[in-house]
């Protein structure tokens, strides 16, 4: 269940999910080991026994990472399995979900437990969710959520597949949705986020809901955000 993605870096693909108007999307998972051992997990899909076991043998889970407001349907599992990891909170999420204890907050600040081998970018200004954004040193992997994705042809049906078509969730190259460009209604807050996250040396992309890219991450990114930079 979990491939490697690079050093110190796994992937996990969970079950489908329900969205709002009958959308579904698949899950995926990151696993991150740092250099203690310690293990990081972002955008924790469905606990089943079997991927419990394969994650315990990597190392100890210590962080959870919900990445923005919408992914956090499998947060308590994970949180109840480990109770002493610390779970991170996205801007929006713990009005949300107030069953969840979240120990921390990501805002602009490193964070001190992973500091040198996981960076972060909270993406401002946007009006529907406010995604936070995370670089992998080791491997070079930037990793996004729902603000990048490509949808394969087929994965709709009827009326969806034409709105997934229009708002560019099953284009040529994986892409900013339109829903998400126009909901950035503070543009220069987005753009300052964007620049942080342009300034690292990606080599390699993952995103929640699409194929990752394995070479010229940074070239893409830059293709990706063309219409924000601009």
């Amino acid at each position: 269940m979990l491939t490697e993605f690079g050093p110190n870096i796994w992937i996990a693909d969970g079950p489908t999910v329900a969205a709002a108007a009958g959308f579904h999307y698949p899950t995926r998972m990151v696993v991150m080991r740092m250099v203690n051992g310690e293990l990081v997990l972002w955008s924790p899909t469905a606990l089943t026994d079997d991927l419990r076991a394969e994650v315990e043998t990597l190392g100890a889970v210590r962080h959870l990472l919900p990445p923005n407001s919408l992914h956090h349907t499998f947060l308590g599992d994970w949180q109840r399995a480990y109770p002493g990891a610390t779970a991170y909170a996205p801007p929006g999420l713990r009005e949300k979900r107030l069953d969840i204890r979240f120990d921390a907050d990501f805002t602009d600040s490193p964070i001190a437990a992973w500091a040198g081998e996981i960076d972060h970018a909270v993406m401002w200004g946007n009006r529907i969710t406010t995604e936070v954004v995370f670089f992998h040193r080791r491997s070079g992997t930037a990793i996004f959520t729902d603000l990048i994705q490509q949808f394969p042809r087929g994965w709709f049906k009827g009326w969806r597949a034409m709105v997934a078509r229009l708002d560019l969730m099953t284009a040529a190259e994986p892409a900013v949705p339109r829903k998400f460009r126009v909901a950035f209604t503070d543009r220069p807050a987005a753009r300052e986020s964007l620049r942080r996250i342009l300034a690292w040396p990606t080599e390699k992309v993952i995103m929640a809901h699409g194929p990752p890219i394995t070479d010229d991450g940074q070239a893409f990114l830059r293709r990706a955000f063309r219409w924000l930079a601009d």
